[in-house]
C-alpha cells in the first residue's frame, strides 16, 4: 500500500534523541526546547514562539492567552479540521461559521465581513492543505473592526503570502507537528505571538501557572501543555532539512498537475503572490458522486487516499442549519493523494496512471 503520508527522517533525529536519553533530560526541560523554539522563530521570521504538546492545545492556549472568553464569537471557516472549532467551544466561545473561496479553498473574507457582530472577538484564518489565506484583506478587516486575528497554520509550515511566512500575520498563530505534517515531532505544536505580553501569558499558563518566585505555587488556572525535550530534539533535527522537504513536496504536486491535466478534475494550484507548500496534494473532482468509487478503485490498487474534511457545521456537537454552497461543494468533491517526501517519481506516475485508467473504464 502506498500511504497518503509518512514522515521523512534525515538521520539527525536519532542522534539528538539519544543525546536526550544519555543526558536524562527527557521531559519538558532541556536544551532542545530552546533550540527548537529559537530556530523555528528564525525560520519563519517570528518574534516569539513557544512549544506545546500538540496542535490542538496550541490553538486552545493561544485563544486563552489572548483573553478570548465565554460568550465571545470567533469567526471560522466551516471547511476546516474539527480542532479549529472544538477549541473555540472548549473556552466557551461561539464559533460563527463562514464559507470558503472556491479557488484557494481558504476562508471567504467577504462572508467573514458579513458575520461580524458586537460580540465578535476574533477571526480564525485556517491555512488549509499548505496554501495561504488571502491575508491582506483579512488583516485589514481585523484592524478596522479591532478584532484579534488568529492563524491556524497547522498545515502550513513554510507557506508564504507575498513573501511573508504564514503564522506571522496574526496576533497569534499555531502550528502542528503531528506525524503527517511537513516537519514532525510525533505529536507537538507551537504558538507564535506578536506581543511579548501574550507570549509570556502563553508560557505561563501552558506550565500549570507556576510562580516565578515561589516554589510549587500556582497563581493562575492553567494547563500542562508542554512539549518534551525528546520531541523538541526531533523537531530541531527536522528543521535542518525542512527546505529540502518542502522543495520535494512542491515537485510532487507539480508532477501530479502535469500527469492529471486533461482529466475531469482540478488540482489545488498555487495562486499569485503565494507559496504553496502542498502539505497535501489535493484533487477536486468535477463530479462529486465519483469520489468514493475512485477512492475505492485506488485502494484496490494499493493506493491510500483521504477525503477532504467534512464541513464542521454538519457535525452533531456544533450543527447549524446554515448552507455554505462553496464549502460544501469543495468538501464533498475533494480528496488527497499520497504526498510524502520520499514518494518516488515512478510511484507518482503509477498513481496517475491508475486514476487515468479509472476514468477510461468509467467512460466505456
Amino acid at each position: 500500500m502506498i500511504p497518503v503520508y509518512k514522515p521523512h527522517f534525515n538521520g539527525l533525529e536519532k542522534k539528538y534523541v539519544n543525546e536526550c536519553l544519555d543526558s536524562t533530560w527527557i521531559s519538558s526541560k532541556g536544551k532542545y526546547i530552546d533550540l527548537f523554539e529559537a530556530n523555528f522563530s528564525k525560520f519563519i521570521g517570528a518574534k516569539f514562539s513557544t512549544t506545546t504538546s500538540n496542535g490542538t492545545t496550541a490553538l486552545h492556549l493561544a485563544m486563552v492567552a489572548l483573553g478570548i472568553k465565554a460568550g465571545d464569537e470567533v469567526i471560522v471557516p466551516t471547511f476546516t479540521y474539527v480542532a479549529s472549532v472544538n477549541t473555540i467551544l472548549q473556552i466557551g466561545a461561539i464559533p460563527v461559521f463562514v464559507d470558503s473561496d472556491p479557488e484557494t479553498l481558504q476562508i471567504c473574507t467577504k462572508d467573514a465581513a458579513n458575520k461580524i457582530t458586537e460580540k465578535t472577538a476574533a477571526i480564525m484564518a485556517v491555512h488549509l492543505y499548505g496554501h495561504p489565506c488571502d491575508m491582506d484583506p483579512l488583516v485589514k478587516l481585523c484592524e478596522e473592526n479591532k478584532l484579534f486575528l488568529i492563524e491556524d497554520a497547522a498545515e502550513a509550515f513554510g507557506t508564504q503570502y507575498k513573501g511573508q511566512y504564514a503564522g506571522t500575520f496574526g496576533d497569534v498563530a499555531t502550528f502542528s507537528f503531528f506525524g503527517n505534517k511537513t516537519i514532525t515531532t510525533g505529536e507537538g505544536g507551537m504558538v507564535v505571538c506578536k506581543s511579548q505580553e501574550v507570549y509570556e501569558k502563553a508560557c505561563h499558563i501552558k506550565n500549570q501557572g507556576v510562580s516565578k518566585t515561589k516554589e510549587y505555587w500556582h497563581d493562575d488556572l492553567a494547563f500542562n501543555y508542554r512539549m518534551t525535550n525528546i520531541q523538541a530534539a526531533i523537531g530541531y533535527a527536522q528543521l535542518q532539512t525542512a527546505n529540502d522537504v518542502i522543495a520535494r513536496k512542491r515537485a510532487i504536486a507539480l508532477s501530479y498537475q502535469s500527469n492529471l491535466a486533461d482529466l475531469p478534475l482540478s488540482t489545488h494550484k498555487e495562486q499569485p503572490n503565494c507559496f504553496h507548500t502542498y502539505w497535501m496534494c489535493s484533487v477536486i473532482l468535477d463530479d462529486a458522486k465519483i469520489r468514493e468509487p475512485l477512492r475505492n478503485y485506488l485502494k484496490e490498487h494499493g493506493i491510500d487516499t483521504r477525503p477532504f474534511f467534512p464541513c464542521v457545521n454538519t457535525m452533531p456537537h456544533c450543527s447549524t442549519d446554515d448552507i455554505f454552497e462553496s464549502a460544501s461543494k469543495i468538501s464533498l468533491s475533494g480528496f488527497n493523494l499520497p504526498s510524502y517526501p520520499d514518494l518516488t517519481d515512478e510511484e507518482i506516475k503509477h498513481i496517475s496512471e491508475v486514476i487515468r485508467t479509472f476514468f477510461n473504464e468509467l467512460s466505456k
